[in-house]
């Protein structure tokens, strides 16, 4: 069957049977696979073909003859155009599903692993309302009027908003209101095809505990006539704004934030509560988007490590301290090391805030610190971002043999690759993964696995 020919602009009917981990429904036809954003496992659909490969196909919905038991009305009147949610026509408690059945499948066939232990997803109570920062890109209408939101699927089209379901609520007068004083300053608005224009994105921070909110202007040159004025004015207005500040991002780029931020007005951060410690965020510091969640997971990971106060334990890739912070003060002595200066500054202040002393953070790329470490860690903690470890820090580790190693991804993929060449030859054991859904309404799944170095290398 497999040398029928599909053909570009073909309509076929198709049965959506899974989902991808990029949050599009999967089908199958003529033994092939289709993958058709917008639909759900359950859906019976005419689809238009296109991007046609000789074994897959992307699709375009023309016509839903059935839909499934797990479609759902979402909340949002433009989530059907707008790039910032993939799943908020999915029943939330089928996304959870979904999100498990991601964790697994490449656990087993990325990972190899058989039958892993993975544990139900990871939720707190809201499935909207949770992002505690955004950055809009800003553009003009075609009637000249200033609009923000996220890019329509797939494009650079902007889709305007007024406000977002998934953001924190309390964020949304900003983001209504901001736009209409851009478009009365007359700023110039930024072309991505043409290089040219002042204001690119605009960035809303809020701390989920205290209520302090951060406004940033991601612009491509300092020089904003009347922005001073403009922020006090944000300030006085906003009584939970605390701080406004200008970033510069002058390079042609789809990097949202540039190197170098300015606060114009109040201060250059807001203040947080994070598993009962003060931290100071700023308008570009890493910060996990849903709160509460990520308190969550880290309860579980301090659960699992049960630390005694006696343990030498490495934060790699430690960021502002979130998760490093709170185990320090379970440990004897915990080290972070992270590449980016800024966020190690970051840290160091809040340990000092805290009065955590039993601290050190050290800058620079991680596999560089590993290899001159003058002690041997009892735990490693690895959070890297979404590409994962570097191959150097998975051997390193490999011959530093820390009793235990938890590791949080935000991208399973890579998780399974790095937990294979951790675990191979027996050296490690998996026992037990916590996925968590830090990104309700998007395919997006965190997890924490947990992973035990084998007895006899214990005795070794």
């Amino acid at each position: 069957m497999t040398n029928i020919m599909w053909r570009q602009d073909e309509i076929i009917e198709l049965e959506i049977t899974d989902l991808s981990d990029t949050g599009d429904g999967v089908g199958r036809f003529e033994q092939r696979v289709v993958f058709v954003p917008d639909t759900v496992p359950g859906d019976r659909l005419l689809v238009k073909l296109f991007n046609v490969k000789p074994k897959y196909a992307y699709g375009q919905v023309q016509e839903l003859l059935q839909a499934s038991p797990q479609r759902v009305r979402p909340s949002c009147i433009v989530a059907d155009k707008c790039g910032g949610c993939q799943w908020q026509h999915i029943n939330y408690d089928y996304q959870l599903i979904a999100k498990h059945n991601q964790v697994t499948q490449a656990l087993e066939r990325i990972g190899g692993f058989v039958n892993p232990q993975i544990d139900p997803v990871l939720v707190t109570a809201a499935s909207f309302g949770y992002r505690n920062k955004v950055t809009y890109p800003i553009g003009r209408s075609a009637t000249g009027h200033i609009q923000a939101g996220y890019y329509h699927k797939g494009t650079h089209k902007l889709i305007n908003l007024n406000q977002c379901p998934v953001q924190d609520q309390r964020l949304n007068p900003l983001l209504a209101e901001v736009k209409l004083d851009i478009e009365k300053q007359g700023w110039s608005i930024y072309d991505e095809t043409r290089h040219k224009g002042l204001i690119r994105h605009l960035g809303l921070r809020i701390g989920r505990r205290t209520g302090e909110m951060l406004l940033t202007l991601v612009v491509k040159d300092w020089n904003l006539p009347g922005i001073e004025t403009q922020a006090q004015q944000w300030l006085q207005r906003y009584p939970e704004l605390v701080g406004v500040s200008l970033n510069r991002n002058s390079d042609r780029t789809n990097a949202i934030f540039g190197s170098e931020t300015r606060c114009l007005a109040g201060t250059p951060h807001l203040q947080e509560k994070f598993a009962g410690l003060d931290f100071q965020i700023g308008p570009d510091t890493f910060f996990q988007v849903y709160t509460e969640t990520a308190e969550a997971l880290l309860a579980v990971i301090q659960s699992e490590l049960n630390l005694q106060g006696d343990e030498i334990l490495i934060d790699a890739y430690c960021g502002i301290g979130t998760l490093t912070l709170p185990l320090a003060k379970q440990a004897r002595h915990v080290t972070g090391l992270e590449l980016q200066s800024t966020a190690v500054q970051q840290a160091t202040i809040n340990a000092k805030e805290n009065g955590i002393n039993n601290v050190t953070f050290q800058v620079g790329a991680v596999e560089k610190i590993l290899q001159n470490l003058e002690i041997i860690p009892d735990v490693v903690l690895l959070d890297p971002p979404r590409k994962g470890c570097e191959a150097n820090v998975i051997k390193i580790l490999r011959n530093l043999k820390p009793s235990r190693i938890v590791y949080v991804s935000c991208k399973v993929a890579t998780l399974a690759r790095d937990l294979k060449l951790l675990c191979e030859d027996g050296l490690y054991k998996l026992t037990r993964v916590q996925p968590a859904d830090f990104f309700p309404q998007t395919a997006h799944v965190e997890a924490a696995a947990f992973l035990v170095l084998s007895e006899n290398d214990q005795n070794s």
